[in-house]
């Protein structure tokens, strides 16, 4: 696993006249991308559209090749300040170690995006200690509730923001300070072990997953566990475990129940219910950067340092 650089890059916030660009690494998309176009340029943003975003090969938005080279024609463009992935899917693991990412150590640019994005967050925050937004893509616009779109919009533009969360009986108070990382549960397990993988030791954990079993679940989070990946962690932050699904035998738990069993044997705070994930108020997060959380019975509070 490469050495994360000491200093995190931090690109510049976006300012009105600013190009940014939409591409697809992973799945195809169904329909134009209208409604997020008119949202990016009513931020005051010029947006550039990828060759990627009316591709189309099998399930993928265009083949292996043409994908990358969407992405690293953006990554390569001084013009462009932010690239924000169409969609997630499936894909980007096939695509990410033929793009070359050096450029950004001269010219950090915001990269956007969730679900499978997630593989590009692990991938930039291992490698080049870049700070990347997990938050709502172009296909989710039209249902994104008008919250979540307003902290990506704050986020980008460099405004503060902080999130006060509702309480869960199985959430475990405390507090703790260290940099965000994570993003969706089985991306981070499909790049254990690789280039793309993450060092967890004190860093706030983040998770999200969709369309799961129960049981995959419990696997994934032990295997993570099995990695040592949980033992070290300053915290841990539980988004949005949705169309979550059972088998005809019940699992028996429910997902913040598997979390609690597998790291219950560790004293850092774990928040339940953050609104981020495969849902339509997700919030946006600045993966990479230090934030404080502090977990009460009443509430639990996320902000950055």
């Amino acid at each position: 696993m490469h050495k994360m650089p000491a200093l995190p890059l931090v690109p510049p916030y976006l300012k009105k006249g600013d190009k940014v660009a939409i591409t697809c690494p992973a799945k195809k998309l169904s329909g134009p991308m209208t409604d997020a176009v008119k949202l990016i340029e009513l931020w005051g943003l010029e947006v550039v559209i990828g060759d990627t975003v009316t591709a189309s090969y099998h399930q993928f938005a265009g083949d292996d090749a043409l994908r990358a080279r969407d992405m690293q024609r953006f990554i390569d463009d001084d013009s462009i300040k932010a690239i924000f992935a169409a969609r997630g899917g499936y894909g980007t693991v096939r695509i990410i170690d033929h793009i070359n990412f050096d450029k950004l150590k001269q010219n950090p640019k915001w990269i956007i995006g969730f679900s499978d994005i997630t593989v590009l967050h692990s991938h930039l925050h291992q490698n080049y200690n870049l700070q990347t937004i997990h938050g709502q893509m172009p296909v989710n616009i039209p249902d994104a509730s008008a919250t979540s779109l307003q902290t990506l919009k704050k986020t980008l533009f460099g405004e503060e923001i902080s999130y006060l969360i509702k309480p869960d009986p199985l959430n475990r108070v405390g507090k703790a300070t260290g940099t965000l990382i994570g993003g969706n549960l089985s991306l981070l397990i499909a790049v254990l072990g690789s280039i793309s993988d993450m060092d967890y030791s004190g860093k706030i954990l983040f998770i999200e997953d969709v369309g799961e079993y129960l049981y995959a679940i419990d696997r994934m989070v032990r295997a993570l566990d099995r990695a040592g990946k949980l033992t070290n962690l300053a915290g841990l932050i539980v988004g949005g475990f949705n169309d979550i699904k059972d088998n005809d035998i019940s699992f028996g738990q429910t997902v913040p129940q598997i979390i609690m069993e597998v790291v219950k044997n560790y004293d850092y705070p774990v928040c339940f219910n953050f609104p981020a994930g495969h849902i339509p108020d997700n919030r946006a997060l600045v993966l990479g950067r230090e934030v404080e959380i502090i977990v009460i019975e009443h509430q639990s509070t996320i902000k950055y340092k």
